[in-house]
């Protein structure tokens, strides 16, 4: 079995316009990406939740998925008059053969080595140093392979800054890697925070993977009630939040309340030139700055003011 590829080659101005009727002409799916990725031209572009960005590609490769018996003469046809068009845009039409998807995914995930001590080890590897601390992970439905830049930035500052028996929040917590790093590190106590409840499930089901001791750990859809009840105080000593740039600022005075005085935080997922607005608005709270950087994505970290 297989599906028709049909990638389009269109301007800015087209692109609503070809994607709305090839999806009204039975595609099962689109795909939109700069035409000069993998270039010396590549723009990068990023959204945000809740946030409209009208910005696309100038040049822009459009990619509808169709099934196999679907005529690609006919849908060249009704894209040439929709934009009306002399005749077809350039094209590119390939076939998509039915494969194993999840050993194709795992293929693309190797163990990543974050320091001398510490590796992420996807469930289908073998750790390469066993004497190392490994965080066996299958991220599932869950944001959080350790691959992206961000997630890098968060464990390298929890391997180098944390310390035996600090207690600590991770919110947004995803697959929970960062949650279950911290406890492997050496916390004594931790708290993953995720809206999204199938990333409870999947940090629950990585906590199990790595033998984290359930007394030690807990993922939750709330903050409100779980510190008060799993913390001694209702602070930490550290808070890591990998989300991004706007839902930082919309929780900051959630996360500053749970840290304790003098306690940390440390934020990701946020571009360089967010990384001013970000820390103007912690700065009420926190002495905060860029700390760390990889790529576009820099990692911000404040301590706590005293009084």
């Amino acid at each position: 079995m297989y599906w028709n590829s049909l990638t389009l080659d269109v301007d800015a101005a087209q692109v609503e316009l070809v994607s709305e009727k090839c999806f009204e002409l039975g595609a099962l799916s689109i795909d939109i990406r700069d035409a000069a990725a993998d270039t010396a031209d590549e723009k990068p572009l990023f959204g945000e939740p809740d946030v409209i960005h009208d910005e696309i590609w100038d040049h822009t490769f459009v990619s509808a998925l169709f099934e196999h018996h679907v005529d690609i003469a006919i849908i060249l046809q009704e894209i040439k008059q929709t934009l009306n068009l002399p005749y077809p845009p350039k094209y590119a039409l390939a076939q998509v053969h039915e494969q194993d998807w999840v050993k194709l995914t795992q293929s693309q995930f190797d163990p990543i080595k974050i320091s001398q001590r510490l590796w992420i080890v996807p469930t289908w590897h073998t750790p390469v140093d066993t004497n190392a601390i490994n965080l066996i992970l299958d991220p599932g439905r869950a944001f959080g392979t350790g691959s992206h830049p961000t997630t890098q930035l968060c464990l390298s500052w929890l391997d180098q800054q944390l310390q035996p028996g600090d207690s600590v929040l991770d919110y947004g917590c995803g697959s929970g890697i960062l949650a279950i790093a911290a406890l492997k590190l050496g916390a004594s106590r931790v708290i993953g925070v995720d809206i999204d409840a199938n990333a409870i499930q999947a940090s629950q089901e990585n906590a199990m993977i790595n033998h984290c001791n359930p007394q030690s750990i807990l993922f939750s859809t709330s903050l409100n009630l779980p510190i008060a009840n799993f913390f001694e105080k209702r602070y930490v000593d550290k808070v890591v939040a990998n989300i991004l740039a706007n839902p930082l600022i919309l929780l900051a005075p959630l996360l500053a309340n749970a840290v304790r005085k003098e306690g940390q935080i440390a934020l990701s997922g946020i571009l360089k030139e967010q990384a001013d607005e970000v820390c103007q608005c912690y700065r009420q709270w926190f002495d905060i700055d860029i700390v760390d950087q990889k790529d576009d994505w820099v990692l911000l970290v404040g301590t706590k003011y005293l009084d």
